[in-house]
């Protein structure tokens, strides 16, 4: 668990080693932990305001992004959850719109470790108890709480009757959890993951999904029928086109938004759109169309196709434009390929060893001119031979960008979220 210690202040990193001591004890899977924690700490995500819960292989953390602004542009004080953090682990709870400080954080994680020492906790569990106990002790209008991995044992999944889930773009990743062998699962892979995510869906809360292949439609479908929530799928009940602007439509009207201003890709169109089909399928929090509208403008979220600033880093580019995405499973790279298309790109990628390598590099073939292979800082990497015959080795990202030919050509930096994290620190860009 080296890679969650990450903290400049002394009195979070006491407390960062205690966490990554913990792991998720072999074979154990479900809630009861988080349940007990909670209990013990006063079930403090039975007192938050309205939330909006969201799971998804790729696109919860843009479309969390996206229901926060439109939240914040209407006025309202949110809270915000999301995962996993890039530079710092901060970044994982924004309080009131601010991201926790560094003694807030300490204390939180030192009062949840403290009280489950018996318990055996998982890393999650813990983390996922502060973040509840944070936002239970001060006001917002709102909550806005990404999941983990899958949906339905991840730690936040013990949260009762979200305003709103969401469900964002269903794809394959995370296997060895997400895909082991269990009595009464759907066998087909896409309609497992579809049941994990589905796993989130409450009682009564209203559903707002994307469009999916049949049998993954079919276990989200189920998930629905079977606790009575309202299902609103794209291409049934809502939909969204663009040309120019986000045409939006659903039983309640047509809405036309700008285009993201900083998140670029038909992918961030439709995450934005179903954070829009979210609050207007609700009746807990009212936000207007302006707000909407001004939130997808003011929308950022780092390492998602992010262009970088000048900076340290960048500098090393001589002048060309350099992109920053942390994607690293099919889906991602397919989103990825859809925004590069056409053109001709240098890629520097540095790929988790149990991530598949073909994953980014496959569907942006056509547009590589040049391949670089780095390791990822602190994690097991795939070496260059793992991405094919043209692919070469550079020892950091500096070097990298410092080989490149002297043809303008942007660059793309991809493979991982951690290698993302590098750099934009890196670069003098910390998330804040």
């Amino acid at each position: 668990m080296k890679d969650f210690a990450r903290s400049d202040s002394p009195e979070v990193q006491r407390q960062l080693d205690r966490l990554a001591a913990l792991s998720l004890p072999q074979g154990r899977f479900g809630l009861d932990t988080i349940r007990a924690l909670s209990a013990r700490l006063g079930s403090p995500q039975n007192s938050l305001p309205p939330i909006f819960h969201v799971a998804g292989t790729n696109g919860k953390g843009s479309t969390c992004a996206y229901l926060r602004a439109m939240l914040e542009a209407q006025g309202l004080t949110v809270h915000a959850a999301t995962k996993p953090h890039l530079v710092r682990y901060n970044e994982r709870i924004r309080i009131a719109g601010k991201l926790i400080t560094d003694s807030h954080l300490a204390s939180l994680l030192e009062e949840v470790l403290d009280t489950s020492k018996d318990l055996g906790p998982s890393f999650f569990e813990v983390t996922t108890a502060a973040m509840f106990l944070a936002f239970a002790r001060e006001s917002a209008d709102a909550c806005v709480i990404e999941t983990g991995l899958g949906g339905r044992f991840d730690a936040t999944n013990i949260l009762r009757h979200p305003a709103a889930i969401g469900i964002a773009t269903l794809g394959i990743d995370h296997e060895s959890f997400l895909l082991r062998p269990e009595e009464g699962t759907p066998p087909d892979p896409l309609a497992r993951i579809a049941f994990e995510k589905g796993g989130i869906i409450k009682p009564g809360s209203p559903v707002c999904t994307l469009s999916y292949p049949e049998q993954a439609e079919f276990q989200i479908e189920r998930a629905a029928a079977m606790t009575g929530s309202p299902l609103h799928m794209r291409g049934r009940d809502w939909d969204c086109t663009s040309v120019g602007v986000i045409e939006y439509s659903d039983r309640h009207g047509s809405l036309s938004l700008p285009l993201p201003t900083f998140l670029p890709g038909l992918h961030q169109i439709e995450n934005a759109a179903l954070a829009v089909a979210m609050l207007r399928h609700q009746d807990r929090v009212s936000v207007s169309a302006e707000a909407m509208a001004r939130g997808i403008e003011q929308t950022r979220w780092p390492a998602r196709l992010q262009l970088l600033a000048e900076g340290p880093l960048t500098r090393y580019a001589t002048g060309r434009m350099v992109w920053l995405d942390g994607g690293h499973n099919p889906d991602a790279g397919r989103a990825i390929a859809e925004h590069f298309r056409d053109q001709r790109l240098h890629l520097i990628i540095g790929m988790l060893a149990n991530k598949d390598p073909r994953a980014v590099v496959a569907p942006l073939n056509d547009s590589i001119a040049r391949l670089q292979v780095v390791s990822v800082p602190g994690q097991d990497s795939h070496p260059p031979e793992a991405f094919g015959p043209a692919a070469t080795a550079a020892a950091t990202i500096e070097e990298a960008l410092a080989n490149l030919p002297p043809d303008g050509l942007p660059v793309l930096i991809a493979g991982s979220l951690y290698l993302a994290g590098e750099v934009l620190k890196a670069n003098d860009e910390i998330p804040d």
